[in-house]
């Protein structure tokens, strides 16, 4: 799936789309405890969105793209009047397409969702939750096409999506690519997937550039920059989320002095360190935020300005001094080291601020999609191995 960077659908200033950035990863840590598919994404205003084709007649949809969920799910035409939120294309009318079906609520398809019942007529209904509010409707199959095949997916239609505005950015709704039995790459018993996302702001991008989702065989690393793989660390069971084994993190030359139980995974589900593909940007817990914070302000001294008045930003330098912003390295276990250039987590403002955009968060620590800007990231499930590599994601 192609993921094209079309920012210029809305008409955000480079402030706005940062600020929402951060909104949206906030929003989302509040509540957060063998075929072969491709397709295309585009990055919208804080989010990068798949579009794919869905029913028989087909009908255009596109999705935001989540490893932190399961459930593939669009807002349907049966949507309550006011309860329902905007979308760039027309509903998904299932009523109009010869190959929806709908899945009994005794079925295996119907039970593997957290939250289901059964309607008045047997059919199976849902509840999905996020940080940012929920979605509920019914459980059917329907064909799906992508980039270059089809598949026959279960996925939620929706009628009911209460949730903080501009979540969806647009978008009809969510492509899960968790653990569970109802993302995609469980319904298509892909063993991998990988996508590889181009930079947020026009400044940093290819014009026209494209990044991509592959699912499946055509989910690989090429050649060029070193690959660095770690073990995935395992979850509490039914948790959809792809831990991480982060040990710390290195500022300029300085390793930052954080002790090693700010970033473990606690057998009740608390804490730890996970890559979600559905937060714009990284949230650090407040043991690893602070010392983070500490040393910049130390490293920048004097080049450190007030941020912009209602931002939400915390450390901003003048534009002239972004310069001296230094890199910035995540460690991980078994020594895989990601390098963080300036611009994945830091950016413009206006024409004079430039701000960090990483967030502190309570509880677990989230690695979001603005600091994996030109990284190019490899599931591989069947080794329960997360690689990467730095790449220009604009010439995949």
């Amino acid at each position: 799936m192609e993921l094209t960077h079309v920012d210029a659908k809305g008409s955000y200033t480079a402030a706005e789309r940062v600020q929402r950035a951060m909104a949206s990863t906030r929003q989302r840590t509040v509540s957060l405890a063998a075929a072969d598919v491709s397709a295309p994404v585009h990055w919208n205003t804080s989010q990068y969105i798949a579009e794919y084709l869905i029913g028989t007649p087909p009908q255009r949809a596109e999705a935001l793209i989540d490893t932190g969920s399961d459930l593939i799910w669009t807002q349907c035409s049966t949507c309550l009047q006011g309860s329902c939120v905007e979308q760039g294309l027309p509903f998904y009318n299932a009523s109009m397409s010869d190959s929806f079906h709908p899945v009994p609520c005794n079925d295996t398809l119907c039970v593997a969702n957290q939250e289901h019942t059964c309607a008045k007529d047997g059919s199976c209904t849902f509840g999905a939750f996020y940080g940012a509010g929920d979605a509920r409707g019914s459980i059917g199959t329907e064909v799906f096409a992508f980039e270059n095949g089809t598949a026959t997916l279960t996925f939620g239609c929706v009628k009911s999506l209460l949730i903080s505005p501009g979540s969806l950015d647009g978008s009809s709704g969510l492509i899960g690519l968790g653990r569970g039995p109802l993302s995609l790459v469980s319904q298509t018993g892909a063993t991998k997937f990988s996508y590889c996302h181009t930079p947020y702001l026009r400044s940093n991008a290819t014009a026209g550039a494209s990044s991509h989702l592959f699912v499946g065989d055509s989910a690989s690393l090429s050649g060029g920059s070193p690959v660095m793989s770690m073990s995935f660390l395992e979850g509490p069971k039914d948790y959809p989320f792809y831990y991480v084994p982060l040990v710390g993190i290195t500022v300029g030359q300085t390793r930052l002095s954080i002790p090693p139980l700010v970033f473990a995974l606690k057998q009740n589900g608390e804490g730890g360190v996970f890559v979600d593909s559905g937060s714009p940007t990284t949230a650090l817990v407040h043991g690893a935020y602070g010392p983070l914070r500490e040393e910049l302000t130390r490293q920048l001294n004097g080049s450190l300005v007030p941020p912009p008045a209602r931002s939400g930003m915390d450390l901003c330098v003048a534009v002239a001094q972004e310069k001296t912003v230094p890199s910035m390295v995540f460690h991980f276990s078994g020594g895989a080291d990601m390098v963080l250039p300036p611009e994945n987590y830091w950016a413009p403002l206006d024409d004079s601020t430039s701000c960090m955009v990483m967030d502190h968060s309570s509880g677990m620590s989230i690695i979001g999609n603005f600091q994996l800007q030109n990284k190019h990231l490899l599931y591989d499930l069947a080794k329960d191995e997360l690689s990467f590599q730095t790449a220009d994601c604009s010439s995949l």
